[in-house]
Formats: C-alpha cells, sequence, structure tokens
C-alpha cells in the first residue's frame, strides 16, 4: 500500500485561517488586557483613575508614591454594592427581627418591631436614628462575637434582594470591583470604610471584594472579654462603641490604618469627611500665590475623589 503524500502547498490555506485566528485572538486579549477598567465607559473619569494611578506609581515622578503610601479607602453601600431601597445591613436586621420574634411578644405591638414583623421596612425606618439604634441593639447583641459572624456567614450565603431576585453578594458593582483590582495590582493597599458594621461586612467582604478583614473598617458597638467554659470570647454588649460615619470616617481611618489614604472613593454627604481627608491643606487663597503653588501627590489624587458609580 503506498501513501500519496500531500504536497506543502496543499496546507498553506489551513495555515492561513489557523494563524488569523490566533492573531485574532493574540489582538483580543491583549486589547483587553491593556485596558484596567474593561467595564468603565471612555470618558474623563476613567482617565483620571489611570492618569492618577501612573504618576504615583512611576519611578522619578514627582507625583510617584511608595508602596506604603499607596492607601486607597472606598466606602461600600452604594459606593462598592447596592443600597436601594435600604442598606443591606438593614434587611438582616429584619432577618434578625423575625427570628427572635416568638421569644418577644410584646414586638408584635411595639414599634418599629411591628412593622418590621409585617415586612413594612418603611414605616420601621421612620421611628428614626433612636429607632434604629433599638433595632440594632435588639438583634446584633447578646452573643459572642463568633456566635454574630457565622450568624451573617449563614444569611449572607442565601439572603436576596426582594426587588431584583439575585443574593446580595452578587449585587456588587463590576465598575468598581475593576477599581478594587487595578489598584491592588499597582501596588496599594484597599480598605473599605463604611458607616455599616464591621462585624457585619468582615464574614464576607474578601469573599465580594477580596478584602480581608483586618483591611474593614466600619462601625462597631462594645464588647467585652470572657472565659466561657475556659474558652476566651467577646460578648456582644447593647451599646454602640464607635460610628463610622462623616466626621468620624477619618477618626476611624486613623485608628485602623494610621496613614491618610491617598484615593478615596464615596457617593454620599456621609462620605465628605473622608474625601477631604484624602487631601491635604488647599493651596493658598491668594490666586497669584495659587498658580505657583505645587500641588502635592495627595492633591492630586483629589481629582478623582468625587467619582460615584451608580
Amino acid at each position: 500500500m503506498r501513501i500519496r503524500r500531500l504536497p506543502r502547498t496543499a496546507f498553506k490555506p489551513v495555515l492561513m485561517v489557523f494563524a488569523l485566528i490566533a492573531a485574532l485572538a493574540f489582538t483580543t486579549a491583549a486589547s483587553e488586557a491593556a485596558d484596567p477598567l474593561p467595564s468603565w465607559n471612555d470618558g474623563p473619569a476613567k482617565r483620571s483613575i489611570i492618569t492618577f494611578v501612573k504618576k504615583v506609581t512611576k519611578p522619578g515622578s514627582p507625583d510617584f508614591g511608595p508602596i506604603p503610601e499607596r492607601i486607597a479607602t472606598f466606602d461600600n453601600d452604594g459606593t462598592l454594592w447596592s443600597e436601594q431601597p435600604v442598606p443591606v445591613q438593614f434587611y438582616f436586621v429584619a432577618h434578625r427581627v423575625k427570628a427572635l420574634a416568638p421569644q418577644h411578644p410584646e414586638w408584635n405591638d411595639k414599634e418599629p418591631f411591628a412593622s418590621l414583623l409585617k415586612g413594612d421596612l418603611k414605616a420601621a425606618l421612620e421611628g428614626g436614628d433612636h429607632g434604629l439604634m433599638e433595632l440594632f441593639m435588639a438583634t446584633h447583641t447578646g452573643m459572642t462575637a463568633d456566635e454574630f459572624a457565622q450568624l451573617v456567614t449563614d444569611w449572607i450565603a442565601t439572603a436576596k434582594h426582594p426587588q431584583t431576585g439575585k443574593r446580595f453578594l452578587d449585587m456588587t458593582y463590576q465598575p468598581m470591583l475593576d477599581v478594587l483590582g487595578y489598584l491592588r495590582a499597582n501596588g496599594f493597599k484597599n480598605f473599605i470604610v463604611s458607616g455599616g458594621g464591621i462585624e457585619f461586612m468582615r464574614p464576607w467582604a474578601e469573599k465580594a471584594y477580596g478584602l480581608p478583614p483586618e483591611q474593614v473598617i466600619g462601625s462597631s458597638i462594645k464588647t467585652k472579654f470572657e472565659l466561657r467554659d475556659g474558652k476566651a470570647v467577646l460578648v456582644r454588649l447593647p451599646a454602640l462603641n464607635f460610628n463610622d460615619d462623616k466626621a468620624d470616617k477619618p477618626v476611624g481611618i486613623n485608628q485602623h490604618i494610621g496613614r491618610r489614604p491617598i484615593a478615596a472613593f464615596g457617593n454620599s454627604v456621609g462620605d465628605q469627611q473622608m474625601l477631604e481627608y484624602q487631601g491635604l491643606s488647599p493651596p493658598p487663597a491668594d490666586q497669584a500665590t495659587r498658580a505657583n503653588f505645587p500641588r502635592s501627590r495627595l492633591m492630586r489624587a483629589a481629582e478623582i475623589w468625587a467619582i460615584n458609580v451608580r
């Protein structure tokens, strides 16, 4: 039996097709890799972030920032994930009220508990800060820190938004996930700085954002150390320890990080002081002096501090 060999020219069309496919695949991959913020529309906001990162990471640049100084802070609710119609933690409060209701028959007639038991979140919020504090103390205390973390972990694994039907963990904003990844790849250390509970966020922040517990800052309640059956535990007490909101956000940053961030992201007036704290003092008021005032690396970062992602 003789095997007939095909001439080399017979393979050329096939080889050309494969070459074209490979070239297209490489070009597409290279294009995607070249775009550090692929889910962002091209525009001034995207360009500002990319320009800023290039400036602070380029050795020899007057704006260069050593890696230890590359601190970025992010609000959570409304900035990294949804907070409409209410912040996610309030859905956890409602869940806890229903779970504890059999032990508290008086809640059926007591506001704001009664409204939550009826599923009326809007009415429950009408009690203002006092009503909210009562709800949080009733649902977030009386257990150890480990027990509370487990309650949150179990709930967030399956909890869904009542309007979208999606898990809360799946309602993060992709453009902001891009920013977190882009900054991380360029030597930044990212922190959540939220008015939400620090021990509510820590159990799932690493899964949702790639941020470990030590990079989460939030409001907290008082805890105390106890030995229970020879085991050391922290018991959650019904008293506010720190409200990480508005002017207290810079206080929390100073206490937990010890460095002033060079980039900050927020979406509301509750973030204003954190965004202001991200920069240094403003240039001199005198117009002539201001024209020649060299803006620092931190002041340049202020160009992106007001970015909102909705």
